[in-house]
């Protein structure tokens, strides 16, 4: 795995072996461009060379990175195969999400939208192709599917369900096309408290309707009240209200109580919240509260994951890192600067999330122009050694879980379908809130599947090609194997995802 597959070897020309093909149980996934044949028949050469662009720039690489192998592309579409549901799953989202990008400065009717299908079922192996009904699963599954989306089978769905940090939306069982028993279907939501809001928009899309009902019943009343020949002189005997006379329009309660929510006190070293769109110069930067650190040496790593190994011995100079994970009110200061690409939503004193590795470097930029320090994201040994605060146990707090030491899904009573304002919980022997569960964590480290031929001075490992990058701590949405100040994983770099922050750190 890791690289792409071409599935045709040998001469050609020669006879197919004796015996049945080798079958496997597989991860399929299938893609198709919706309305293919209209974009093309406007553009027919621009539009194969868009394609053929998206499938070297996206769909490719992206593959490649999470471990599976492209089967075919069928012009409008593609074909690959995975050993990994989870990886399968990740791997759709991130197309989807990055042909967002892709897709945002270009007219609705023009762009490319791919819809995915993913399946899990036996399958045949076959050296250019693959066949069998978990390939045919995966195609009808893709050809329900909305322009955008990702839609997976049952199958799948409970392979990945406690794996991948989604919303998954169950659209019930299906009958589809030569499948004998119906396929029970999900749609993926990479932001889980999206299940909500699509409920939201069903309910209030059924009051407008009412509403509108309603009120074309009501106008037809009033008007046939006031045309009835006995009701004219009534109506005439009754003074005419003067339009100047309406009374002026009063800001509704909604309106009147729509307000910037103010950071809660608890938050000690929060100052007071600024205006709502602070103007760039109009006030610094708040700066993160940093915590010194000391340098010393110490086990990086663990033998509980094989991408936690080899446990090695790491030097750490002195810095500090910041106190808790960048909050939303301080994101939105730089996106009120024009800085960071996007305001984000929630409480004031909640860790911002949805963000890339990409965008926290540009938000640790302009910390740094603004302030003339040199912040940045800390190095993954440095992430380790403050998290473990010179201890070297499974928790920094011991060797079994305890509740109320962390935001986690299984962590105890304080794990929630959100994560808990920064602070929440105790912080470890050097002071550090929130490093291990709450909000994943960006730091400034390529991903490296193991430890092998990782630096040992506490710098950051990078590499010349560095598609995903490392983090750290786990969510309020995994379990407690990832609050472990050991653990790592890694992702897109430029990707946003609801689960992913992180915190900045500081040389001296």
């Amino acid at each position: 795995m890791g690289e792409i597959r071409n599935f045709r070897s040998g001469n050609q020309d020669e006879p197919p072996p004796h015996g049945p093909m080798p079958r496997r149980l597989a991860a399929i996934i299938v893609g198709d461009i919706a309305s293919y044949s209209r974009i093309m028949q406007a553009d027919e050469e621009g539009t194969h060379v868009r394609v053929k662009r998206i499938e070297r720039d996206i769909i490719q690489p992206t593959i490649i990175e999470h471990h599976g192998s492209l089967v075919k592309t069928t012009g409008d579409g593609f074909i690959a195969i995975f050993d990994s549901p989870v990886e399968a799953v990740r791997c759709s989202i991130v197309i989807q999400q990055n042909l967002i990008g892709r897709n945002a400065s270009l007219p609705k009717h023009s762009r490319l939208e791919y819809r995915i299908g993913v399946n899990l079922g036996d399958v045949i192996v076959e050296p250019d192709d693959v066949y069998g009904d978990g390939v045919n699963i995966a195609t009808r599954i893709e050809g329900i599917a909305e322009p955008g989306q990702v839609y997976i089978s049952g199958a799948i769905y409970e392979q990945i369900k406690h794996k991948v940090v989604c919303g998954y939306e169950s659209l019930g069982d299906r009958k589809v096309k030569n499948i004998t028993d119906p396929v029970r279907i999900y749609r993926v939501l990479p932001d889980a408290d999206a299940v909500g809001r699509t409920r939201s928009r069903r309910e209030s899309v059924l009051l407008f309707l009412l509403i509108t009902a309603l009120l074309v019943i009501a106008g037809y009343v009033l008007w046939y009240v006031l045309t009835q020949p006995g009701r004219m002189g009534e109506q005439a005997a009754t003074p005419t209200a003067s339009p100047a006379a309406s009374p002026i329009p009063q800001p509704s309660p909604r309106e009147a109580a729509t307000q910037t929510p103010q950071p809660s006190p608890s938050l000690a070293s929060a100052p007071p919240s600024p205006s709502p769109v602070p103007s760039p110069s109009a006030t610094p930067p708040r700066e993160p509260e940093m915590i010194g650190i000391r340098g010393g040496s110490f086990a990086m790593g663990s033998n509980d994951d094989p991408t936690e190994r080899p446990v090695h011995q790491v030097t750490i100079k002195p810095f500090s890192i910041a106190k808790y994970p960048v909050t939303v009110q301080e994101w939105n200061e730089c996106a009120a600067a024009k800085a960071c690409g996007f305001t984000a939503t929630g409480k004031d004193d909640s860790p911002v999330g949805n963000v890339s590795w990409t965008d926290a470097q540009q938000y640790a930029a302009w910390l740094a122009q603004a302030t003339k320090k040199a912040y940045r994201l800390p190095s993954e040994a440095e992430w380790e050694y403050a998290a473990r605060g010179a201890t070297q146990t499974k928790y920094w707090w011991g060797d079994k879980l305890q509740p109320g030491m962390a935001g986690c899904k299984d962590c105890g009573d304080l794990a929630a379908e959100q994560p808990a304002k920064v602070g929440s919980f105790k912080p470890n022997p050097f002071g550090l809130y929130d490093m291990g569960g709450g909000i994943d964590q960006w730091v400034e480290d390529c991903w490296h599947r193991t430890y092998q031929g990782a630096p040992s001075d506490g710098s950051a490992w990078s590499s010349a090609d560095c598609s995903s990058h490392v983090l750290r701590s786990g969510s309020w949405k995994n379990d407690s194997r990832y609050v472990r100040p050991s653990n790592r994983d890694g992702y897109d770099t430029n990707v946003r995802y609801p689960t992913h922050g992180f915190r900045v750190a500081l040389s001296p």
